[in-house]
């Protein structure tokens, strides 16, 4: 990606202060406004993204995400190597930092032991769109989930990317 197309991480998010840095990035043959519009269609997200539940707007007007839209979901539950919901999940509370469309996404969350800051850049390319998620997080439950999950946020996101896709390849979302 283009360096302009970097993402703008605040300083307690750079990545010395965190113990989880994981970046997946698929290239997808779509108009990036359709791509945009499932993604900031967040109250759709546990209908098509395995690793999502119970989403709700605190702050902002669904059902999509703005600039300073605040929402909680439940998030960490999917077993992509299995395709299992496990017992674990973890409800985080987030904020929409950044929001350019439709090429930039980012917001910042707070859970149970950890925060993080997960952004989405989205560009568009000669055959549809590049679409990258890069996600850090820090502190004490993250230091311990990094070692029992190992590259399992990997694989979660890249499902997330994968179905992305998939839903953006059938039109705009209802």
């Amino acid at each position: 990606m283009a360096e302009s197309n970097q993402i703008l991480w605040p300083t307690r998010y750079a990545q010395a202060n965190c113990h989880v840095d994981v970046r997946n990035e698929l290239e997808m043959p779509l108009d990036p406004e359709v791509v945009w519009a499932w993604l900031i269609r967040a109250q759709l997200w546990p209908t098509w993204y395995p690793n999502s539940a119970n989403m709700r707007f605190v702050e902002g007007q669904p059902p999509d995400l703005a600039l300073g839209t605040r929402f909680k979901w439940k998030t960490g539950f999917f077993n992509p190597d299995t395709g299992k919901a496990t017992a674990f999940g973890v409800t985080v509370d987030c904020e929409v930092v950044e929001f350019l469309p439709p090429e930039r996404l980012a917001f910042e969350f707070h859970g149970t032991g950890d925060s993080g800051y997960q952004a989405w850049l989205i560009e568009k390319t000669e055959k549809g769109c590049r679409v990258l998620t890069e996600e850090r997080q820090r502190g004490f439950l993250t230091r311990l989930v990094r070692v029992l999950a190992g590259n399992r946020m990997v694989k979660q996101h890249q499902v997330w990317l994968e179905t992305l896709r998939d839903n953006a390849a059938k039109g705009l979302p209802p």
